[in-house]
């Protein structure tokens, strides 16, 4: 058998695994076995290769900065299950209600918050998703605009720090988790500047789609919002700059400040008296749930890996994307269109654990900066995850939407905020200073 081709075959047949609905992790270590024993037949690898698989396996486990995604995660889910998140967006609600798009722009800023709290995309739809929905649809709220603002504010969560999607991409691109914090911030920041923009535009020129709440929802006194205001903004904003402080000023590694988090979003919870047992093993079941969901991921993509390099399939890839026209711009759009459109399709880690190892390489060859190329692709899953017809994001929706919000409705609801997305792409990729400002 040619060699040359083992490779490429490799790469198809892990591929057709994947789109026929088997499960991603079993489908790599499957292809892994499967190729690796047809290339020990042809020749073409030694069985001292798969003595390196244990070996990298545990490296996997004794990752540490690896050990911050149960950290995070526990910290978003504790927020969402102790009930905080509701808090939260009601308060905010009553805090922008007699602003026309009050309750649009309360949504932003929370899934702004929550995105900063959870880093978890599914979390943050689904709990803005129960709560700020039917508040929204009862006082007049258009069906599109109440469905687009928030997915897309939900889908934050992909893009600002402290973010799982950022802690495993750093991982995988071999560059420092606090570098792609600092890198994400700004255009993270702007994505919710222009969500909120556009959601006053709609209150401005289409006011009967977004009014402000009824003047009887919003009978309490100055001193009392005030105080509620602190009372339930302050501490998960205070939990945020703690955590996020301590990563970009040097203080704490990644995994040192997940475990803050995780610790303080307990503190939290029991000083609003909703650290319930039953919110307790929720989170922890969760937690453990999507942990070992991506440790199987990851030691199945290692075990392609391994045999996929054994035979010589990383340079079959690294020669095409280094030589496709146009150069980095060429590999730039290759990327993104890859990426767009396996995210309709598989997960984020899944992406994050097959794709991205075979473009870091070409990138860096090309001279491409790899924190730019990281924080690239982060935004580019957030606008995938929210595109019709496939977007996780709007299934997620669905999945606690009310009969009178239809299919068609969230996805005309969410077409302007992918318009959004596509110009903050772009932003990033004319002006890559929005994401190497700190770096250099």
């Amino acid at each position: 058998m040619n060699g040359d081709i083992l490779g490429p075959l490799m790469f198809v047949a892990a591929l057709v695994l994947i789109f026929s609905g088997y499960p991603v992790a079993f489908a790599l270590g499957g292809t892994a076995l499967v190729f690796a024993l047809i290339g020990i037949e042809a020749g073409m690898l030694d069985w001292h290769l798969m003595v390196a698989l244990p070996d990298r396996i545990f490296g996997i486990m004794s990752n540490y900065v690896l050990l911050a995604v149960p950290f995070f995660i526990f910290m978003g889910t504790m927020l969402e299950k102790s009930r905080l998140a509701e808090d939260l967006l009601k308060t905010i609600g009553m805090l922008f209600g007699p602003v026309r798009g009050g309750l649009a722009l309360a949504v932003v800023f929370v899934g702004a918050l929550l995105a900063a709290a959870t880093g978890v995309v599914g979390a943050s739809v689904v709990a803005m998703g129960m709560i700020s929905l039917p508040v929204m649809m009862r006082y007049g709220y258009s069906n599109e605009l109440s469905a687009g603002v928030i997915t897309a504010s939900g889908t934050l969560g992909q893009i600002i720090p402290p973010s799982v999607v950022l802690v495993v991409l750093a991982d995988q691109l071999g560059v420092s988790v606090g570098d792609l914090f600092i890198g994400a911030l700004v255009p993270g920041v702007m994505l919710a500047v222009l969500y909120a923009a556009y959601a006053g535009g709609v209150a401005i020129f289409k006011p009967s789609a977004a009014p402000a709440l009824p003047a009887h929802e919003r009978e309490i006194e100055l001193a009392e919002l005030i105080r509620r205001v602190l009372l339930v903004m302050m501490p998960p904003l205070l939990l945020i700059v703690v955590v996020l402080g301590s990563i970009l000023l040097g203080v704490a590694t990644p995994t040192e400040a997940g475990a803050l988090g995780a610790v303080g979003a307990m503190v939290l919870a029991a000083a609003g008296r909703r650290l319930t047992f039953k919110a307790l093993t929720e989170t922890m079941d969760a937690t453990a749930k999507l942990t070992a969901m991506v440790m199987l991921l990851l030691i199945g993509s290692t075990a392609f890996a391994l045999v996929f390099r054994g035979l010589n399939g990383d340079l079959w890839i690294e020669n095409i994307l280094t030589n496709l026209p146009g150069g980095v711009i060429g590999l730039i759009i290759v990327a993104n269109l890859a990426v767009f459109i396996l995210g309709f399709f598989i997960d984020f880690f899944e992406i994050a654990f097959i794709i991205v190892p075979l473009l870091a390489p070409a990138a860096a060859l090309l001279g491409v900066d790899l924190v730019w190329f990281g924080v690239m692709i982060g935004m580019n899953l957030q606008t995938s995850f929210m595109t019709p017809p496939f977007g996780f994001a709007l299934f997620y929706l669905r999945g606690v939407a009310p009969p009178e919000l239809t299919t068609p409705q969230i996805y005309r609801g969410v077409i302007p905020f992918i318009i959004i997305q596509l110009i903050g792409l772009l932003a990033i990729i004319i002006f890559p200073g929005l994401v190497t400002w700190a770096t250099g």
